[in-house]
């Protein structure tokens, strides 16, 4: 290998580096990272476009088990389409994009409607861990939950 093409090389790679930031577009800074959370598919499928009148762009159907421990947060997100969960243990705190915390104990079914302007965060308040059993219909090709970035009244 010559040294002039080590240097290109050499070069080449550092330019990538550099730029990759830049051609992957901007980075949230301000998003909130879940901490605590785990979760397990229990059963998943896609329904296709066309197969069922009242599904006609198609759907994905996921069920999670997801376990919050105690002091977790799933962090602000939200999603693409509306979603409905099962409080299985625990007490969950759900506050809104307005910051005002609703609270659901087991026993108790929340649903969270879909877009941007529902950005939520789940927080487990308590002592126990908090399981919920979670039922996504999805958009085809949309991921389970869209991280966002903590509303104003979050950061006070």
């Amino acid at each position: 290998m010559t040294l002039r093409f080590r240097t290109t090389a050499i070069t080449a790679i550092a330019a990538a580096a550099l730029l990759t930031p830049a051609l992957l577009g901007p980075v949230t800074a301000n998003a909130t990272p879940s901490s605590g959370v785990s979760a397990v598919t229990l059963a998943e499928t896609d329904i296709p476009a066309g197969l069922l009148p009242f599904v006609p762009q198609g759907v994905h159907v996921e069920v999670r088990e997801i376990t919050i421990a105690p002091g977790g947060t799933t962090g602000w997100h939200y999603h693409d389409a509306q979603i409905y969960a099962f409080v299985r243990q625990g007490t969950l705190t759900h506050p809104g994009a307005d910051c005002k915390p609703v609270v659901y104990r087991a026993g108790e079914v929340i649903e969270e409607p879909a877009g941007k302007v529902n950005t939520h965060e789940g927080t487990n308040l308590g002592t126990v861990p908090v399981i919920l059993d979670v039922l996504y219909l999805m958009p085809p090709g949309k991921p389970l939950s869209e991280d966002a970035v903590a509303p104003p009244c979050a950061q006070s």
